[in-house]
C-alpha cells in the first residue's frame, strides 16, 4: 500500500509538468506552421503552376481564419471546457494539415490552410489551461514557457522550412506537422485535466460573425491593399465595409446578454494597455521576421545597373538566414520564466517598460551593426531576450486582471490583436523596403533596412510607455 500511495503522489506531482508539456506541444505545432511554409512559397508556386498572388494566399488565408475564429473558439472554451475545446481545435487542425500534405491544386491547398488557421486558438486556450492546472506559484513561469514556444517555434519553423525545401518535397512540411499534432492530441488527452464548464449562458453567435467579418475586412485591407493600391475602389469598399461592420458590432454587443466582445475583457483600464502592448509586440516582431532574412539573403557583391555593387548583406541561403534568427527565438523560452523572477521584485509596468526598451536597444544595434552574421545574430538575440519577457508577461497579466471564467476569452482577444499587429508590421516593412532601391535596381537599399530597424525601435519604446498604465504587482500590491 505504501508503494502505491507513493507512486500515486509522484504521479500527482508530475501531472502539472506534463500538462505544461502537453499545451506547450500544442502551441509549438501552431508556431511551426506559422512560419515553416514561408521558405517554400516559391517552390509551391512552381509546383502548383500558379501566380505569386495566389501563392501569397497560402499565408494570408491562414492569418485570416486565425484571427476570425480565435475569439469565438476562446469563448467556447470558457463556456464548454478548455480541455474539450483544445482537443476539438487540434482535431480540426490535424484534418487541415493532412489535407494540405495530399492536395494537388492551389485552391485546395488554400482551403486546407484556411482550416489550419483555427490552430491559433490553441494559444489562448492553453493559457487558460495553465491557469487551471498549475499551482499559483508556477503559473507565471508556465505562461512564460507556453509563450516562449511561440517564438521558438517560429524561429525553428524558418530553419526547418528552409532545410526541407532545399532537400525534400514541401509536402514533408505538413507531414512533420501532422505527426506533432498527433503527439499533442495524445498528450492533451492524457495529461490535461477535465475542467468544469463556465456555466450557463448563450453564445453570442451574431457578435462572433460580425467580429469575424470585421477582422477579415481589416486583414484583407492590410494584406491586399499594397497590391491593389490604396486608392483602388476595392480597397475603399473594404474600408467602408470595415467601418459599417464596426458600428453594427458595437450596437449588437451593447444589446447582447453575453457579448463576445465584453468591455471587461477588451477596454477595461489596465487591460487596454495590455492589448495595446500585444498589438505593438506583434508589429515589432514581424518587422524582424520580414527584414532580417531579406537582409541576410542579399548578396553584397551583386552588381548594380549604374555600376558598383549592392554593398550589404551576407548572400546567405534560406536555411542560413533562418539560423540567424534561431538564437533570438530560442532565448524566448528561458526569458519567459525570467519574467516570473522579475515580477517578485518589480511592478509589471517596470518589467514591461524595461523589456520593451531591451527590444528597442536590440533594434538600434541592428541598425548600426549589421556587417556580419555574428552582428545580426547578436542584435536579434537582444531583441529576443526582451521579447521573451514581454510575451510571457501578457497572459499572466490578463489572468491577474480578469475573472478565471473569462481568461481564455481575454487571451483570445489579446492573441488576435498580436496577430493583427504582425500583419501591420509585415506590410509596413515591405513598404519601407520598397520605398528605397539601390541605384535604380529592384534591390532594396541598405537605408530601407536601417529605417525598418529604427521604426521597430520606436514602436518598441511606444509599447513600453503604453505599459505604464499596468499598475499590477503580482504580490498583491498595486
Amino acid at each position: 500500500m505504501h508503494v502505491n500511495v507513493s507512486a500515486s503522489a509522484a504521479t500527482m506531482a508530475r501531472r502539472p509538468t506534463m500538462t505544461l508539456v502537453a499545451v506547450g506541444t500544442a502551441v509549438l505545432s501552431y508556431a511551426l506552421m506559422q512560419t515553416m511554409v514561408v521558405p517554400a512559397l516559391h517552390v509551391l508556386q512552381q509546383d502548383m503552376r500558379t501566380t505569386a498572388t495566389w501563392s501569397a494566399w497560402i499565408l494570408s488565408v491562414f492569418l485570416l481564419t486565425s484571427a476570425a475564429t480565435t475569439p469565438l473558439l476562446s469563448r467556447l472554451a470558457d463556456r464548454y471546457g478548455r480541455r474539450r475545446m483544445l482537443l476539438v481545435v487540434l482535431g480540426i487542425y490535424l484534418v487541415g494539415t493532412v489535407g494540405a500534405a495530399a492536395v494537388n491544386s492551389i485552391g485546395l491547398l488554400i482551403a486546407c490552410r484556411a482550416v489550419q488557421g483555427v490552430s491559433l486558438a490553441a494559444l489562448p486556450i492553453s493559457f487558460g489551461v495553465v491557469g487551471d492546472a498549475l499551482p499559483a506559484a508556477r503559473q507565471r513561469a508556465g505562461h512564460g514557457l507556453v509563450s516562449g514556444a511561440i517564438g521558438v517555434g517560429a524561429g525553428i519553423g524558418l530553419v526547418v522550412g528552409g532545410g526541407v525545401t532545399d532537400h525534400a518535397s514541401w509536402r514533408w512540411l505538413f507531414v512533420l506537422t501532422a505527426v506533432l499534432v498527433v503527439v499533442a492530441i495524445g498528450l492533451v488527452a492524457r495529461y490535461v485535466p477535465t475542467d468544469r464548464p463556465g456555466g450557463a449562458g448563450s453564445v453570442d453567435l451574431a457578435g462572433a460573425a460580425l467580429l469575424a467579418l470585421l477582422l477579415v475586412a481589416v486583414l484583407l485591407i492590410l494584406t491586399e491593399g499594397p497590391a491593389w493600391g490604396w486608392t483602388d475602389p476595392g480597397t475603399f469598399a473594404l474600408f467602408g465595409a470595415a467601418l459599417v461592420l464596426l458600428v453594427v458590432l458595437v450596437a449588437v454587443e451593447r444589446r447582447a446578454n453575453a457579448p463576445l466582445i465584453d468591455p471587461a475583457v477588451v477596454a477595461g483600464g489596465a487591460l487596454r494597455a495590455v492589448h495595446v502592448a500585444a498589438f505593438i509586440f506583434g508589429l515589432v516582431s514581424f518587422v524582424f521576421y520580414v527584414s532580417l532574412p531579406a537582409f541576410a539573403q542579399t548578396a553584397p557583391g551583386q552588381p548594380l545597373p549604374g555600376g558598383g555593387t549592392v554593398g550589404y548583406g551576407l548572400g546567405a541561403g534560406v536555411t542560413i538566414a533562418g539560423l540567424i534568427l534561431l538564437p533570438g527565438s530560442v532565448v524566448l523560452l528561458p526569458a519567459g520564466p525570467l519574467g516570473s523572477y522579475l515580477y517578485r521584485h518589480f511592478s509589471a509596468r517596470v518589467v514591461l517598460l524595461a523589456s520593451f526598451l531591451v527590444m528597442a536597444a536590440g533594434a538600434v544595434a541592428l541598425a548600426v551593426w549589421n556587417a556580419t552574421g555574428w552582428e545580426l545574430t547578436a542584435g536579434y538575440l537582444v531583441v529576443g531576450a526582451g521579447s521573451g519577457v514581454v510575451l510571457g508577461s501578457l497572459p499572466a497579466l490578463i489572468s491577474s486582471l480578469t475573472e478565471a471564467r473569462r481568461a481564455a476569452t481575454a487571451n483570445g482577444v489579446n492573441t488576435v490583436l498580436r496577430t493583427v499587429g504582425g500583419v501591420v508590421g509585415s506590410q509596413l516593412t515591405v513598404a519601407l523596403l520598397a520605398a528605397q532601391h539601390a541605384a535604380g535596381s529592384a534591390v532594396p537599399a541598405r537605408a530601407g533596412f536601417t529605417t525598418a530597424f529604427l521604426v521597430a525601435a520606436g514602436f518598441a519604446m511606444v509599447g513600453g510607455l503604453a505599459c505604464w498604465a499596468v499598475t499590477v504587482r503580482f504580490d498583491g500590491g498595486k
